[in-house]
């Protein structure tokens, strides 16, 4: 089962617990909730936001009938353009706070200020046109706990697996594999600027290398199936944005980072198949690099750990042979941005152009097979 699939058939089974009690005339109120956490982030704290907003906003039965079309297939549906489509009043005051949430996200994720659109809806549970859904945030860190959902009358609760809810729940959350391309530019160009070597600013000694391989042809090591034990992501929070940071050193001698995201890379225990190139050698003057694999979880903030990772590999030096720089880069991830990191999934070190075959990461998670591939020129 995928973990999309996941998150609607646990949240089917959850219930209200705690929060609206019944009164000794039968009817239900809204206990006090309870302090959720002491430190939220700024990313938590956008998703909250546009959560409350959206649950308020559908009060009004014409704008809350046309997003339940919207989402009833369950897939992930970007939460500005749903918005920004409707002609009713609701969606349009909805709109606007959904535009803040979105530009405070971007910000606090250290993207470019032109990504938007990275808050989405999903809906969990069975669809119930007649009755108005509770929205829920995916929780902001990889342990398994209450979801607070919001009423059209802001009200909180508290969402439990013990029983099955009434009503339908929409999920707010980020566009993960949005965010992951958009930061995949960011670590790249910030890494550049700060003298690391990448695709974004290549060395000028790579010039001949690199015409040469546009001349004939250049090996790459591919990967033909991947496979991870965990992917780090709980049900509620939905498919996990994997990405790899590629490094070696450049023909220049300089450090040189390359990334690489794995979109289809949804659900731990299942193998994939996807013939995607991870290393390009006629990049590299060793014939070996090494593999960091991490998971967005939410508020990683790529220009940080871009800094982070540069400040990192710029003291180290080429002396001839080469040096792995799998500890280098994950000593360099900060313990903490926030309260939901960049997970590290794995680590394989020394890949060489003649690696073929199964390889397992350091860490017993993942396990990649590699065939070498020649690309040729046109």
């Amino acid at each position: 089962m995928s973990v999309r699939k996941q998150l609607r058939t646990a949240l089917c089974g959850l219930a209200l617990t705690g929060v609206v009690v019944t009164t000794a005339h039968g009817t239900a109120a809204a206990a006090p909730v309870e302090d959720r956490a002491a430190k939220v982030s700024p990313v938590a704290a956008a998703e909250d936001a546009a959560a409350r907003a959206l649950a308020r906003s559908l009060a009004d039965s014409a704008w809350r009938a046309e997003a339940g079309r919207a989402v009833a297939g369950g897939a992930e549906t970007g939460l500005k353009a749903l918005a920004d489509g409707s002609r009713t009043r609701a969606a349009a005051s909805l709109a606007a706070e959904v535009a803040a949430a979105d530009r405070t996200v971007t910000a606090a994720k250290g993207l470019a200020a032109g990504t938007d659109g990275l808050l989405t809806v999903t809906l969990a549970g069975a669809a119930d046109s007649r009755r108005a859904p509770l929205v829920a945030v995916a929780p902001s860190d990889d342990e398994t706990m209450p979801v607070t959902a919001y009423d059209t009358h802001g009200r909180a609760h508290t969402l439990d697996a013990s029983r099955t809810p009434d009503v339908p729940v929409y999920v707010v959350g980020i566009d993960g594999e949005k965010a992951v391309e958009a930061g995949m530019e960011v670590l790249e160009r910030e890494l550049a600027a700060a003298g690391v070597t990448t695709a974004v600013a290549p060395p000028a000694s790579a010039a001949t290398a690199t015409a040469s391989a546009a001349a004939t042809g250049f090996w790459t090591s591919r990967i033909t199936s991947v496979r991870l034990n965990d992917d780090k992501e709980t049900w509620v929070k939905g498919d996990a944005e994997i990405f790899s940071i590629v490094s070696g050193f450049g023909h220049d001698g300089k450090v040189r980072v390359d990334t690489v995201t794995h979109p289809y890379l949804d659900d731990a225990g299942t193998t994939y198949y996807p013939n995607q190139i991870l290393v390009n050698w006629s990049q590299y003057k060793y014939n070996l690099a090494d593999v960091v694999m991490m998971e967005d979880d939410g508020d990683t903030n790529y220009s940080a750990l871009a800094k982070a990772i540069a400040t990192a590999l710029l003291t180290i030096a080429d002396l001839g042979a080469y040096i792995p720089l799998v500890d280098p880069v994950v000593d360099a991830i900060p313990s903490s941005f926030w309260t939901d990191d960049a997970d590290f999934v794995d680590a394989w070190y020394t890949l060489a152009r003649e690696t073929t075959g199964t390889r397992d990461g350091a860490g017993a998670n993942g396990r990649f097979t590699f065939d070498r591939y020649w690309v040729s020129a046109l």
